[in-house]
């Protein structure tokens, strides 16, 4: 009785230590899943196939703040004709063949570009505490979501503001991310990550980019298959822009604080921005693609247009006296086709719509002082 009962309890023991060896396996064999910041740049788009190929399921996550340049200008202006119109970050999700989440972070954005904490780089653009806020929120959404580490494009080297090899270190500690942050195409220049000393991701399957070259990264576009691909250098943010920094500041500055909405951004990408005064705005369409985009906001302003020649709608932001307009109306009819002529109509609409026509002398292009011009 005592030799059965022994071996029923060695078959239990060996039942059991089956059990935790195919528990074991389990964990051994699980699927990892990975986040990749999607900007819709060919940078991201490279480093979320490179992981791909190791067996990591990936999805893909885009932080729309409103300062996106993709899509948004492309979509009006004749100069862009040629760039295909879409969202790429949409497309590069295609491309991947992965789910791409697109979270809205606009409200929360404001607090990174209006109080950045490392500063501003060449123009308003707050790289640093950008990237380290988007990989915060990352990571927020892969403990959300039970997935296990993030990655980016990042390159060493390639941004003198936020991918300095003395700043990466600083995005995956003030992030909180630490090392569940992976840098797929300069991995091999960094310390070895979580994902890489588990052995979810080989280390020597990844990349050693450094510095603004591009040719690296064109040669993995092309070993992958990728034949179309947007911004091959980057550059998919209003705010690395001079121009576009001018216009922002220049709103600040005019009402006396640093605040703006999603209006704002976005009629600051269009048209021609004169401010004769301080209190008041003209935004003047340059070509009939602007025009129709602003359309949509002629409720909101006075808005005027050339009534006896071809010319372009103009929108008035602030508190324009009834001189102001005429100045504003000169401004509008200077850039119709009336703008040799001794006179030209110009119909003024108030936001309750309300019309009525003045009569003016276009300015001559050398009239309108340079510092009007933002």
């Amino acid at each position: 009785m005592y030799e059965i009962k022994n071996h029923i309890f060695v078959c239990m023991k060996k039942q059991y230590n089956c059990l935790i060896f195919k528990e074991y396996l389990g964990v051994m064999s699980k699927q990892r899943k990975a986040v990749a910041l999607i900007s819709g740049g060919l940078d991201s788009l490279l480093a979320a196939r490179t992981i791909q190929e190791q067996g990591v399921h990936v999805e893909g996550i885009n932080f729309y703040t409103g300062f996106c340049v993709e899509g948004h200008t492309h979509a009006i202006r004749k100069k862009d004709k040629a760039t295909p119109k879409r969202n790429n970050a949409l497309w590069s999700a295609e491309q991947l063949g992965i789910k791409l989440h697109i979270v809205d972070i606009i409200e929360e954005y404001k607090d990174v570009l209006i109080n950045p904490k490392h500063g501003y780089g060449a123009n308003m653009n707050p790289c640093l505490d950008c990237k380290i806020f988007m990989v915060q929120k990352a990571k927020e959404w892969i403990k959300e979501n039970d997935f296990d580490f993030i990655i980016t494009g990042e390159v060493i080297g390639q941004r003198p503001m936020s991918q300095r090899k003395d700043t990466m270190p600083v995005i995956a500690e003030e992030s909180g991310a630490d090392d569940r942050l992976l840098r797929p195409l300069c991995a091999q220049n960094l310390p070895m990550t979580l994902p890489e000393r588990e052995g979810w991701v080989d280390r020597e399957k990844l990349h050693n980019f450094s510095g603004r070259g591009r040719k690296p990264q064109m040669a993995l576009a092309n070993e992958f298959g990728f034949e179309d691909f947007a911004q091959p250098a980057g550059g998919c943010c209003f705010l690395t822009d001079k121009s576009y920094s001018d216009k922002l500041v220049d709103l600040w500055s005019s009402r006396g604080r640093k605040e703006y909405d999603l209006d704002d951004i976005m009629l600051l990408k269009v048209g021609r921005h004169i401010r004769p005064e301080k209190h008041f705005k003209v935004i003047v369409a340059r070509e009939d693609g602007e025009a129709r985009f602003l359309q949509g906001y002629k409720k909101d302003f006075i808005n005027m247009n050339c009534a006896s020649h071809r010319g372009p709608l103009a929108m008035v932001d602030g508190a324009p006296t009834e001189e102001d307009l005429l100045v504003a109306a000169q401004l509008t009819a200077r850039y119709g086709q009336g703008r040799d002529a001794e006179e030209v109509e110009v119909m003024i609409r108030e936001k309750d719509g309300t019309e009525r026509t003045v009569t003016v002398k276009p300015f001559k292009g050398d009239e309108i002082p340079k510092e009007w011009f933002v």
